[in-house]
């Protein structure tokens, strides 16, 4: 149990160490889309998993955020390996990002309890942006760029404690061309949760994580989850930087291998009276396998 604890605020505390970087899409619900910022996290549900989701950011505004995820992972059929493949959609306005990425994981036991992954990423980002105004002045030519890039990762836990740290994109881009300006910086993530019985049927799972981008403000993401009876979530959140804002979220068990859930953000700063808030949805399949013998204690993370 010493041991468990050391490692969970060890790697907290790593996060202010870190150095900052640009962002990279963000997630009400990122406790159920670990893989799309840590490839350690691949394999690490011991099953398929398959998760979908939508963010549409500051809903009302005319060119408003709008980021789409896939991501599939899963352990190879010694469980010390995982791998996965993530795809991501980013868009603002006349800009579009699109990452596509490998994942790969390699874990170690560290107690009965507690196991540790190391992960890699690589994999291309794609930049375009397109100006349907061909009388701008300033810029009136379409512009595509293919880069590749790498991270890595380490995630920590056991089924009710979990941390990790890692860089999904480690390499600076410079995407300058021309008329164009524009440098695509690394970036670092902190992440970790606990879960705690309330009572045979009510379980309290907070959960936190911090970006740090080089050029932009750190943000810090402050999650407090109850799970009632192993089906329903009901939680709220908070997000403190310049650009705060409060969230609610609900998430159903609609069968053993199909979960569903919704998030919505309220920002807090002056973007407020403009924007019907933040809408997220999220969908993921999970193969519940067959269990021969004693059964094995739920993932929470």
């Amino acid at each position: 149990m010493k041991l468990s604890k050391i490692l969970f605020f060890g790697c907290i505390f790593l996060t202010s160490l870190l150095s900052k970087a640009q962002q990279l899409p963000q997630f009400t619900q990122y406790m159920y889309n670990t893989i799309s910022v840590n490839p350690a996290y691949a394999g690490s549900r011991e099953t398929l998993n398959v998760t979908a989701l939508h963010r549409n950011q500051w809903a009302g505004l005319e060119g408003n955020p709008r980021t789409n995820t896939l991501s599939i992972h899963t352990p190879l059929r010694d469980e010390r390996i995982g791998l996965g493949l993530s795809y991501i959609n980013d868009r603002l306005g006349d800009e579009s990002t699109n990452y596509i990425y490998g994942d790969f994981s390699y874990s170690v036991l560290l107690t009965s309890e507690v196991k540790m992954s190391f992960g890699l990423k690589a994999g291309f980002s794609n930049y375009t942006l397109s100006n349907p105004d061909i009388s701008d002045p300033f810029f009136n030519d379409n512009f595509n760029s293919w880069n590749p890039n790498f991270g890595a990762g380490v995630f920590v836990g056991s089924n009710r404690w979990y941390a990790g740290v890692s860089s999904p994109r480690i390499l600076n881009t410079d995407l300058n061309e021309g008329e164009f300006k524009a440098i695509e910086r690394n970036s670092y993530y902190a992440i970790g949760g606990l879960v705690l019985d309330m009572s045979e049927t009510l379980k309290f799972k907070p959960t936190i994580i911090s970006k740090f981008t080089n050029g932009a403000p750190a943000t810090f993401d402050v999650t407090v989850n109850f799970l009632f009876n192993e089906k329903f979530w009901i939680g709220a959140s908070y997000r403190f930087n310049d650009a705060s804002n409060f969230g609610a979220m609900m998430d159903y068990q609609i069968s053993k291998d199909i979960r569903i859930g919704y998030a919505y953000d309220l920002p807090t700063s002056t973007i407020k009276p403009y924007t019907g808030g933040t809408h997220e949805i999220i969908l993921i399949y999970e193969l519940v396998k067959k269990v021969m013998g004693p059964v094995k204690s739920p993932r929470y993370f």
